[in-house]
């Protein structure tokens, strides 16, 4: 039996929340949900003139992104009816099963774009006394999101869907408007950290890129190396794939993944499952040169770390190691988008795409033959992801930051001087 709190009663399915609190449903809060209509569209941002349909995708978990749109077909406007609307809450109704329930909140109004099908906006009741953004996180917060995907029905594994008479049945703590006032001004004050460090982010993002297309193509030449020669040659001309004998035992040690996107290198709790017509398992080392051949083309490469010691990846990933040069200027070169993105034309085919070890040794570089060039290049990159790092890491502290600020306040075990 849980132990009493004074001042505090205890509501099942809600928790421990203050006397005073209400528990309100949403559809005792919300009006109505609207819904966009599906439209045919182009699949472009629109120019200025134009106007556009959002995508599932433009809501995500407290984030908002206007450009994930498509263009709109004149002969198709008149069907097109509801613009977000400022002060109002988009729910993604249907999708994944991580984001089916994803809400945002829309600080402004967007008068040329449209709702889908498939997301709603809320039109609260006209006498409740609410703070709409108050709302938009205890959408957010981790008790609603789990019942929201325990709401979600859908036989697909790949996407789910939301009733409007299930969500408006959810159970809500629900405290004075003027409490709840001061707990968003709170919270925004955290959201406006993070968009911050978000943006920042993004422009090192940007830096880092204009200097791989300077650098990595000798558009751009450093001082001390402008006498240097560049050559063309061959991938298998300065690397060469590392051959180990495979693994008796696989199913002893724990994988690890090649992430897309130049993520890196993740380790992960799962062992493979070995048969007979399984794939062959190697060990992995620190600081191998790892590609996943059947997801290059989508940045599928990355540098083992120093403390991912005694993981396996199967063939599908190969390692690479130096016969000539710096293998962090490799695995730069090899990660630039304008190069392995050209990887996926080259293999074809529209099904999956995995680029043999013999089609890698044929790649054609350009680089500079001089180590210590190589090597002050990379150096120049490493110092930008570093840049990079940081700053993700400074950005993960505000979100968990964020994240207990609202487990306290939207439950009231912290309460507000209003």
């Amino acid at each position: 039996m849980d132990e009493l709190r004074e001042g505090y009663k205890n509501i099942k399915g809600i928790g421990w929340i203050p006397e005073e609190w209400e528990v309100k449903k949403l559809g005792d809060i919300i009006d109505k949900l609207e819904t966009g209509v599906s439209v045919n569209s182009e699949e472009r941002e629109k120019s200025e003139n134009e106007f556009g349909i959002l995508k599932t995708s433009s809501v995500s978990y407290g984030k908002f992104t206007p450009k994930q749109h498509k263009t709109i077909l004149t002969k198709e406007l008149d069907r097109a009816k509801i613009n977000p609307k400022k002060d109002s809450i988009l729910i993604s109704r249907m999708n994944t099963p991580e984001l089916v329930g994803a809400s945002v909140y829309i600080s402004k109004d967007y008068n040329d774009l449209f709702l889908p099908d498939r997301l709603w906006q809320t039109i609260i009741k006209k006498n409740v006394d609410i703070n709409v953004k108050w709302l938009y996180y205890i959408l957010n917060s981790d008790k609603v999101k789990y019942k929201l995907s325990n709401i979600a029905t859908g036989t697909s594994n790949s996407m789910k869907n939301i009733s409007k008479s299930a969500f408006l049945n959810i159970k809500i703590p629900f405290s004075s408007g003027a409490e709840q006032e001061k707990i968003s001004q709170i919270i925004s004050t955290w959201d406006k950290a993070i968009n911050k460090i978000e943006a920042l982010i993004e422009e090192k993002k940007i830096i880092k890129k204009g200097l791989m297309q300077q650098f990595l193509t000798g558009k751009k030449r450093l001082k001390e190396f402008e006498d240097q020669e560049w050559k063309e040659v061959k991938l298998d001309n300065v690397l060469k794939f590392k051959k180990r004998q495979p693994l008796i035992n696989p199913e002893k040690h724990y994988l690890l993944t090649v992430k897309l996107h130049l993520k890196g290198i993740e380790a992960t709790n799962n062992k493979p499952n070995k048969t007979e017509k399984s794939r062959p398992y190697y060990l992995r080392e620190p600081n191998e040169l790892l590609i996943g051949r059947q997801n290059f083309h989508n940045g599928g490469i990355g540098i083992v770390p120093n403390e991912m010691i005694g993981y396996i990846a199967s063939n599908a990933i190969s390692s690479l190691e130096i016969k000539i040069g710096d293998l962090k200027f490799y695995y730069y070169y090899l990660s630039y988008d304008n190069f392995y993105k050209k990887i996926g034309h080259m293999i074809g085919g529209t099904g999956q795409k995995e680029i043999s070890e013999t089609m890698l040794k044929k790649l054609k570089l350009i680089i500079p033959l001089s180590l210590q060039e190589q090597k002050a290049i990379a150096n120049i990159l490493t110092t930008a992801d570093k840049e990079i790092v940081l700053l993700e890491e400074k950005l993960e502290i505000l979100k968990q930051q964020k994240k207990v600020l609202m487990q306290n306040l939207l439950t009231g075990k912290v309460r507000v001087k209003i």
